[in-house]
């Protein structure tokens, strides 16, 4: 290979990452700006395709301007309510939505305005006689489908609303996911309590203020509570229970994953929500015609047969009563237009909104056309990785437009856009400066990356320097510290001091590996991979390796002594470094790989890749030591604990793997071996009461296993729910790596 060519593929790794920095960011999201310019993009989808509105069975009674001008200020009197309600019932409305809270007395009863004349007796036994308007108004909503409304707050302390609605759910528990209040603004008891429903009237607008979603369900505590408009629908088909489906549910397609609710069914009607059980709303330009005055109605000059049939919601439009949110079609929309939207699309039963398999398709979709860009820009040049990338990218926002006006799905052609532009200007940038700068100098030293042994055997006998390899039994370990990505995000600001604890880290770690005969094939971030048996023969080379995990293991505490007193010296959080290691057994080819120009000593075989997986088990099952059968039995003395029978990711073969706890074997080990045998016997002969006895034994020897007691329960139930079937032969099968 030519050196062109070698620059050519290390060209590659600038563009690589950053198009494994724009699926992180797409990912992470930090401050929810992608999310934000995601938002914007469907807005203007609404615009551009506004869903098409019909007169429909739902009708908006509007406390507009002229209402006000012609009855009077705001609050009025709860008699002209209660006629408003009730000439709205005799017109034939099968539900009234009031989007309005009364949550203190009429002040214009007889018995609140006696109060302005305390003097007055007379007029105060005359104004006693009279009837109050509060239990008036409460007198024609139990006489009538009315739904009150309330607002839950932040605010503690205060009366929880009555609910009128039952709730069950299907699949894992819904409440997690739901908004949650600690108060509520609610209508006075007695008005509650006549109406048929009792819906929260509360707004979710986004980080931008514009109003998208209205929520179906909310929370306040531990109790769940319906919206105004889940009510509101609810009541007009005499339906009492709403049903939640949560990923988990046979009809929420969530491919194991908890990703929250998927739909809310309200009586014949199946309406999908977003996770947090929100609805997204395609909004439609306005009917002037379903909006009626208040005013109208009141007179009875609303018109005949307006009302009848149909849902009726009651609120403002006024912009001194502040009920007013943007929205993608209106900066200015009332509250009640978005109740009345929302019912609406859902009677007709066209929705929109982001489906569960979006993030995967679209992720999916940028790494395939990243790599595709990368490799255009290797082999065909700038030219045509621009007429590739960009016409990636118009099929990526084609395709978005297109679904959406014709099935109605969200999807995100932000992020194709931004990785196509950012890995085609970050790739052609490298090319040129590639391009431009001097040769670099040969480099003569190979000790600083060669192990001092093989150093030393290159150098008595250079004709090894040549590509070829020999089969060999040996030993692999692969240890990785976890949640690095986590403890990096603390060094954003000083990407030194991340230099320096990975440098921290590594040295004796590697010194650890070195004292017991291993050599360092790779280090990778703040992974190391380690090998024994080759270059030099070591017969002992599964015990060497044992004995160098442990003392990695005793490393690492002090390590994190040391790491401490730096922080707290330094006035910092003191996060521990933890690591798991894999530990391997097995014959592979090792030797010079690579091509005639360069070429590395490595290693290739199936044991190897064993190996990196077992590292990579060692989170799942609690432990930071997991060790291979082949190793296992080539080491014995050890104190093992078997964990499993596992096929890893990408095997069809099962393994046997272990912990390795100590250097040697107790009584207090063997104790625990010896049950834990019992246990796993149990668990594959699927005596699942048996198993779980045993874990509770196994809990009280080992407390500190307690991620691997955890698993093992977590498992028993999934079986005792799911057989795994008569010729199931214990294998679990790894979903990662």
């Amino acid at each position: 290979m030519s050196l062109l060519e070698l620059r050519r593929y290390a060209s590659l790794a600038v563009p690589g990452a950053v198009l494994v920095l724009v699926l992180a960011l797409r990912i992470l999201d930090p401050g929810g700006v992608l999310e934000e310019i995601r938002l914007r993009v469907f807005d203007n989808y609404q615009r551009l395709a506004p869903r098409e509105s019909e007169i429909s069975a739902v009708r908006v009674v509007d406390i507009d301007d002229e209402s006000l001008s012609k009855i009077g200020q705001w609050p009025w009197p709860r008699t002209l309510v209660a006629d408003l309600i009730g000439n709205l019932s005799t017109a034939g409305a099968v539900a009234i939505g009031l989007d309005i809270i009364f949550p203190e007395p009429d002040r214009t009863s007889p018995a609140q305005a006696a109060k302005l004349w305390p003097q007055a007796e007379e007029l105060k036994a005359l104004l006693a006689r009279l009837p109050d308007h509060d239990a008036l108004l409460a007198e024609v909503l139990a006489a009538t489908p009315t739904i009150t409304g309330f607002v839950l707050t932040q605010e503690k302390g205060t009366r929880a609303p009555l609910r009128k609605v039952n709730f069950a759910h299907a699949g894992i528990d819904p409440a997690p996911f739901i908004p949650s209040f600690s108060g509520a603004v609610t209508s006075l008891p007695e008005l509650e309590g006549a109406a048929r429903g009792n819906g929260s009237i509360n707004s979710v607008s986004d980080r931008d203020g514009m109003l998208r979603r209205v929520p179906l369900v909310l929370r306040l505590g531990d109790r769940l509570y319906a919206s105004l408009v889940t009510e509101t629908l609810r009541v007009a088909q005499n339906a009492s229970t709403s049903i939640i489906r949560a990923s988990g549910a046979q009809a929420a397609a969530s491919f194991g994953a908890e990703t929250g609710i998927d739909s809310i069914k309200i009586g014949e009607f199946a309406v999908p929500t977003d996770a947090n059980g929100q609805f997204w709303v395609h909004f439609a330009k306005p009917h002037p015609e379903r909006i009626v005055p208040a005013w109208k109605v009141l007179s009875g000059e609303a018109g005949e047969d307006i009302f009848e049939g149909t849902i009726v919601l009651v609120g403002t439009s006024a912009a001194g009563l502040k009920d007013l949110r943007p929205s993608p079609l209106d900066p200015a929309m009332p509250g009640i237009e978005a109740h009345a939207q929302a019912i609406e699309q859902i009677l007709a039963g066209r929705f929109i909104g982001r489906p569960d398999w979006a993030n995967g398709a679209e992720l999916l979709y940028v790494s395939v056309l990243g790599i595709v860009l990368l490799l255009a820009l290797s082999r065909v040049g700038a030219a045509w990785s621009a007429l590739i990338g960009g016409g990636a990218a118009v099929l990526a926002v084609l395709a978005s437009w297109q679904v959406f006006r014709f099935l109605g799905f969200l999807v995100d052609p932000v992020t194709p856009v931004g990785a196509t532009v950012a890995v085609y200007i970050s790739g052609t940038l490298v090319k040129y400066l590639a391009a431009e700068r001097e040769k670099r100098e040969v480099r003569t030293a190979f000790a600083q990356y060669l192990s001092p042994a093989m150093v030393e055997r290159l150098a008595a006998d250079p004709s090894q320097l040549r590509l070829g390899g020999e089969t060999r039994e040996m030993t692999f370990l692969f240890s990785d510290i976890r949640g690095f990505t986590t403890i990096s995000e603390g060094f954003k600001s000083d990407p030194q001091a991340l230099t320096r604890l990975i440098n921290q880290f590594l040295t004796p770690m590697t010194d650890r590996i070195l004292a017991h005969r291993g050599t360092i094939d790779k280090y990778m971030g703040d992974c190391v991979m380690a090998f024994w048996n080759a270059p030099l023969d070591d017969p002992e080379h599964p015990v060497n390796a044992c004995r160098a995990a442990l003392t990695m293991r005793t490393e690492l505490v002090a390590l994190n002594g040391r790491l401490k007193q730096e922080a707290e010296r330094d006035g910092r959080r003191f996060v521990p470094l933890v690591i798991g290691i894999g530990l391997n057994s097995g014959k592979v080819v090792v030797g010079n790989m690579g091509s005639d120009q360069r070429f590395d000593y490595s290693v290739l075989g199936d044991a190897v890749n064993l190996a990196s997986r077992l590292e990579g088990q060692s989170k799942t099952y609690g432990v930071d030591i997991v060790v291979g059968e082949s190793t296992k039995e080539a080491a014995p003395g050890f104190a093992y604990l078997e964990l499993d029978l596992i096929a890893v990711k990408g095997k069809a073969e099962a393994v046997r793997i272990y912990a390795l706890r100590a250097t040697e074997s107790d009584a207090a080990h063997q104790a625990l071996s010896a049950a834990q045998g019992e246990m796993l016997a149990a668990y594959r002969a699927q005596r699942w009461d048996a198993a779980a006895s045993a874990l509770h034994s196994l809990r009280a020897l080992a407390p500190e296993l307690g991620v691997l007691w955890d698993l093992y329960l977590q498992r028993l139930a999934d079986y005792r729910q799911f057989p795994p079937g008569p010729d199931w032969d214990g294998v679990y099968v790894a979903r990662s790596k």
